[in-house]
C-alpha cells in the first residue's frame, strides 16, 4: 500500500498554534448555533428527518446556504447530515428545540444576539471600564428589554434554562429551615421562588423587581398555585427593597452592578431587614490561579453588557461590610455557584 494511503493510527495532539486557532475562531460556532434557534430549525426537525428544502421552505431561507448551515454544525455534532442533504437532531440538536427540559434555545439566541453585540466592542469597556451595550445603544440592557417585550420574554427563558440546574443545586446543599418569609429581590419570572417554596409549605415568599418584570411573573406564581403564599411587589432595588421578610435572596444580581451600586443594593437591602435576618447571595466566586473557570470569561461579558463584575471571596466580603453585612460563610455547590451567606452588623 502506497505510504501516502495509510491512514494514521491516531490522532495527533492539537499543537498551541491549533488550540489558538479554535479559540479564535469560536465564535463561527456560536453565531451558526444562533441562527439555528433564530429559525426553529431544531423545533421543525423533532418529528423526524426533513430535507433541506423543506427546511428551506419553512424558514423562508436560502435552500444552498441554508444547507451550508446545517452541514456545519453536523460538523460539530449539533444535526446529522444524511443522504440527499436530509437533517436530523442529535442529543445536542434536540436541546435546541423550544418545548424539552433543559431547552438552550432561548440562551443561544440571547447569547448570540445582543450579548454578542456588546462583546464586539469589547476593546471599548477595556479602554473605558463602561459597558459597550450602553454605549452602542444609548441605553442599559434592562431599559431596552423594556422596550422590546420580545427580547424580554427570550431574556426571561434563557434565564430559566440557565438557573433551573443551579436553583437545584442550591437547594441540595443550603438549608433554608426558620425561614418564615423569603423575598427575592431581583427574583424575575419568580422561578426561584416557586422551588423554594414548593420545599416548604409553611414558607411564604415575596417576589420583588421591575413592575414591567413581575407582570410577567404574577401569571407563572398563581400557576404554581402560590398566590396565596407569595406577595408580588414592583419597584427598583436602585432605590428601596419592601420589608417583612427575615431573608433575603440576590442570585444573580450583584454580578449586574458595579461595586457603587451593588452596595448601593446591599444597604437597601439591610435597611429593610432590620437589625436580624439572612442575607443570601448565589454567584459565581472567581477562584485564584489559573485553572479553567467559567465565570472569568462571563465577567467579560457582564462587562460589556451591564458594566458587572464577576468577582473573588475577598471582593465578596468588602462588599457585604460595605453595605452593612458581615460574611459568615461560603457555600459550594455541585455547580459553579456557591451560596454567600451573610448576617446584618
Amino acid at each position: 500500500m502506497p505510504e501516502d494511503s495509510q491512514k494514521p493510527t491516531h490522532e495527533s495532539e492539537p499543537t498551541p498554534g491549533d488550540q489558538l486557532s479554535r479559540l479564535i475562531t469560536g465564535y463561527f460556532a456560536s453565531q451558526a448555533i444562533h441562527v439555528a434557534a433564530e429559525l426553529r430549525l431544531a423545533d421543525l426537525l423533532a418529528d423526524g428527518p426533513r430535507s433541506v428544502e423543506e427546511l428551506a421552505d419553512a424558514t423562508g431561507t436560502h435552500p444552498r446556504s441554508l444547507c451550508r448551515l446545517m452541514r456545519a454544525l453536523a460538523s460539530l455534532g449539533v444535526f446529522a447530515e444524511g443522504e440527499d442533504h436530509r437533517f436530523s437532531l442529535t442529543p445536542m440538536a434536540d436541546l435546541m428545540r423550544s418545548d424539552v427540559p433543559g431547552s438552550q434555545r432561548a440562551t443561544a439566541r440571547m447569547m448570540g444576539g445582543a450579548f454578542y453585540r456588546a462583546l464586539g466592542d469589547l476593546i471599548g469597556s477595556i479602554r473605558t471600564g463602561e459597558p459597550a451595550f450602553e454605549r452602542l445603544s444609548g441605553q442599559t440592557y434592562f431599559e431596552y428589554l423594556t422596550g422590546h417585550p420580545e427580547e424580554a420574554r427570550t431574556f426571561d427563558d434563557a434565564m430559566t434554562a440557565l438557573n433551573d440546574r443551579k436553583t437545584l443545586a442550591m437547594l441540595e446543599v443550603y438549608d433554608f429551615a426558620g425561614i418564615q418569609v423569603l423575598a427575592d429581590i431581583g427574583g424575575g419570572n419568580g422561578g426561584t421562588l416557586a422551588r423554594v417554596l414548593g420545599r416548604d409549605p409553611e414558607m411564604r415568599g415575596l417576589l420583588f423587581d421591575l413592575p414591567g418584570v413581575v407582570e410577567r411573573a404574577g401569571e407563572a406564581i398563581e400557576g404554581a398555585g402560590l398566590g396565596g403564599r407569595c406577595r408580588v411587589v414592583g419597584g427598583d432595588f436602585l432605590e428601596s427593597v419592601p420589608g417583612g421578610a427575615n431573608a433575603y435572596l440576590l442570585r444573580h444580581i450583584l454580578h449586574n452592578w458595579d461595586d457603587q451600586r451593588a452596595v448601593m443594593i446591599l444597604r437597601n437591602v439591610r435597611r429593610a431587614m432590620g437589625e436580624s435576618g439572612r442575607l443570601l447571595v448565589v454567584e459565581r466566586v472567581i477562584e485564584p490561579g489559573n485553572a479553567p473557570q467559567f465565570g472569568k470569561l462571563m465577567d467579560l461579558t457582564m462587562l460589556v453588557v451591564h458594566g458587572g463584575v464577576e468577582r473573588t471571596e475577598e471582593e465578596f466580603q468588602g462588599l457585604l461590610e460595605a453595605g452593612g453585612f458581615r460574611l459568615r460563610r461560603i457555600v459550594p455547590t455541585a455547580v459553579e455557584v456557591s451560596v454567600i451567606e451573610g448576617e446584618p452588623v
